[in-house]
């Protein structure tokens, strides 16, 4: 399913808040006088000096070994074309972004009013002291082909343009897999590159480096095969020049065994598809739509082997699974520059990724069981946590070798390691959800459709196919703030459970309710008329099969949103007491944190049950839950009833499970600081790894933590998710934002699928 995107919305997320991308943030302390004095005059005085006698020590006193210049004149942006330096930024600072999120990378995007060469050149030339790696992006054919060169010849830091070479780097991966499992030799497979752009220009020169014969890649531009005997040819395009009789793609594509699409949509038809060899591959990707749509290729015939630049196919082919990673490897041995050993050692690094058993996690997020290498699986995933262990050392070994770098590492497992906790603030988990709920969306009821907030994530959560929202409320009011606030809606469901239309579902439900609780003080009368109220409306409709999951709380107190979710649905037959839990995607790594909602001052048996379901939970999400039973005390160093109720709690839970991750009673900062824990309590089960998981010992001190957290660290949250119920019902906070009900909604639509 293709991700609907409004230009309103599109403009809107790059303005709201804090305009931009991306920010610079300090990385020392700087709160007193004397922190000043050392960050600026008269301390920075020195490491100025250091430097001066020895340059390579701005390594080593500066941001310069982990900072990259994303750089461009706004000559080739997007499908946008020649637009200026100014309109290319917001594609510079996303680019920026995925550096920081996927490998730690620091971005300056720089935009250069330059289109002539040598102005561009000299420009970067001049600022390239400042970074210790630069990716040049969108900057138009032939020009980029010269400044690259020019550039990699008379700088010593990494120069890549990604353009060219990231799409490269991919596909060769993608084409290596494809070859072993089609069984064809790469010394003799005939390739079609459609296009003559920068990418598929370096595409082809890298399938050169792998083995691919000059003379069996045919290439066409928009006048058609590129041949020998066309006048005025010259540049890379000579290169690629054929003497093969085919003079357009119809007859190039007859008996070919790879097709390379880098071009326009729909250029391709199934019968060009069927006239190549036995068990062709084609690579289709041009964006959004491919030379060929997948249905059309796939159905053409049966031994097909196809990659597009889409991610609702299988094989996308996507920068991501390269640039970051190669840039890590290069900056962290210190490479002069990224030459074709390194790229040629991504490249293997990404291939033989994909032979390797995939992840549980990777499995969860595409709900996919059977993903496994073969024809639809020939490249990891983007979500693949493996590719920075992967990539990342296979290019800084390759720079080693090839003796382009100034630094070596000794060791290869501690730099691994070292990969695995660089990212710090990560979104992957959030990432993981939303790539498993749009496998397989479910119907998710929203009580309070009535709120704009509430419409406005609803929209998104339709558009990008996580979910299918149900409206409840006055479908006028619903239809006017629609209006208001320019929401689009496609196949809208709006449901008013005090409409007249609605009395006979209202019976329906109302004496299913009177059978659950008729016993317990409710009559019939009144059972039919609670289901005029929109949370035991909705509630009933998941507990009776016609939605999957309730989203409600936005707008009423948290206590009566629950009850009647309580009393429709139920907490599951295992359970003693539901609880509330939040996952917080913090500096420190994803916490889970619980009770924070529901129990107010827990036992020491019921804190055992609820952790055990909590940890069960974590465990859902591919994580192993380490556990850690909160207190002002650390391991009897103050006996009050608080501690030595965890303490009592931390026995029992061990008790019950010899094979759980926990300790306590423990203070908080012990917890997340495994260092400061094994250097005063090597005893503790968390000396070794931080915990991820956090039991407070009552509602009080659990709510103010998360909502400490979410203000103070601007920490992404989930929550509160209701732990326990026979059904997803997730009841949100009031004031919650757009983003965490989105969140919310995702979460409801996996847990949902784990319950189905």
């Amino acid at each position: 399913m293709a991700e609907k995107i409004s230009k309103k919305e599109a403009l809107a997320y790059h303005a709201e808040g804090r305009p931009g991308k991306i920010e610079v943030i300090p990385t020392k302390q700087h709160s007193s006088q004397r922190e000043l004095s050392l960050a600026y005059s008269p301390g920075v005085a020195e490491p100025c000096k250091q430097i001066s006698k020895k340059k390579d020590d701005v390594y080593k006193y500066t941001a310069k070994g982990n900072l990259v210049a994303v750089i461009s004149n706004g000559t080739a942006v997007l499908g946008l074309g020649d637009i200026g330096p100014e309109a290319s930024k917001p594609v510079m600072e996303g680019k920026g972004l995925l550096f920081k999120i996927f490998a730690d990378i620091d971005v300056f995007d720089i935009e250069v009013d330059a289109s002539d060469i040598d102005t561009f050149v000299q420009t970067v030339k001049a600022i390239a002291p400042t970074f210790g790696g630069i990716n040049l992006e969108d900057i138009k054919a032939p020009e980029c082909f010269e400044i690259e060169r020019r550039l990699k010849e008379e700088l010593d830091i990494p120069v890549m343009h990604d353009d060219q070479h990231g799409t490269a780097i991919i596909s060769a991966a993608a084409l290596l897999n494809a070859l072993e499992i089609a069984k064809k030799d790469i010394s003799k497979i005939k390739i079609v590159v459609n296009g003559a752009g920068a990418a598929a220009m370096s595409c082809s020169k890298l399938y050169l480096s792998l083995g691919v014969k000059k003379e069996n890649i045919v290439m066409l531009d928009s006048k058609g095969v590129i041949r020998q005997n066309r006048e005025g040819l010259k540049g890379n395009k000579a290169i690629f020049a054929t003497n093969r009789r085919c003079d357009n793609l119809e007859e190039a594509m007859k008996g070919a065994d790879v097709f390379l699409g880098l071009s326009v949509a729909n250029i391709v038809t199934p019968e060009m598809v069927q006239s190549m060899s036995k068990r062709p591959i084609v690579f289709a990707l041009a964006n959004p739509d491919p030379e060929i749509s997948y249905k059309d290729a796939m159905s053409s015939r049966e031994d097909i082997i196809m990659a597009t630049g889409r991610s609702d196919h299988p094989n996308q082919v996507n920068n991501v699974l390269g640039f970051p990673y190669i840039f890590r490897g290069a900056l962290d041995v210190r490479a002069t520059e990224i030459n074709e050993n390194m790229k040629l050692a991504a490249v293997k690094a990404i291939a033989n990724l994909a032979k390797e058993t995939v992840l549980d996690e990777i499995n969860l997020a595409y709900d996919n069981n059977t993903l496994s290498f073969g024809s639809e699986y020939i490249i990891p995933k983007p979500l693949d946590p493996r590719l920075i262990t992967a990539v990342a050392p296979a290019v800084a070994m390759s720079a080693i070798r090839s003796g382009v770098a100034k630094l070596e590492i000794p060791d290869w497992n501690k730099y691994r390691e070292s990969l695995k906790k660089r990212l710090g603030l990560d979104n992957k988990l959030i990432r993981n959800l939303t790539a498993r709920a749009k496998r397989n969306p479910k119907r998710v009821v929203f009580a309070e459709a009535e709120h704009y907030k509430i419409l406005k994530a609803a929209q998104q959560v339709s558009d990008e196919g996580i979910a299918i929202p149900i409206l409840l409320g006055r479908k006028q009011k619903i239809i006017d703030l629609i209006e208001e606030f320019s929401i689009e809606f496609e196949n809208l469901i709006i449901i008013d459970p005090k409409a007249i239309s609605q009395e006979k579902k209202r019976n329906e439900y109302g004496d299913i309710l009177w059978e659950k609780r008729k016993r317990k003080g409710l009559t019939q009368f009144e059972a039919r008329k609670l289901m005029r109220e929109r949370n035991y409306f909705g509630s009933m409709m998941v507990e009776n099969g016609e939605a999957d999951a309730l989203i409600s709380g936005i707008s009423r107190n948290y206590r009566t949103t629950i009850k009647p979710a309580l009393e429709v649905i139920g907490k599951r037959d295992d359970v003693n007491k539901v609880a509330g839990m939040y996952i917080m995607n913090t500096k420190k790594g994803t916490l889970f944190l619980a009770d924070t909602t529901i129990n107010t001052n827990p036992s020491a048996l019921e804190l055992v049950d609820m952790s055990e379901m909590i940890a069960k939970t974590v465990k859902k999400f591919n994580i192993t839950p380490r556990i850690a039973l909160l207190s002002y005390s650390n391991f009897g160093s103050t006996r009050t009833e608080g501690s030595s109720k965890m303490a009592k709690a931390t026995v029992l839970l061990k008790e019950r499970n010899p094979n759980l991750i926990v300790d306590g009673e423990i203070q908080a900062d012990f917890a997340l600081d495994n260092e400061k824990t094994a250097d005063i309590f090597p005893f503790s089960e968390l000396a070794e790894e931080q915990a991820n998981t956090l039991i407070f010992p009552n509602l009080e001190s659990g709510n103010l933590a998360y909502k400490l957290i979410q203000e103070v660290a601007e920490a992404d949250s989930i929550g509160p998710v209701l732990v326990g119920m026979k059904k997803p019902v997730h009841i949100l906070q009031l004031g919650c934002t757009v983003r965490e009900i989105i969140n919310m909604v995702t979460l409801s639509v996996v847990d949902a699928q784990i319950k189905r």
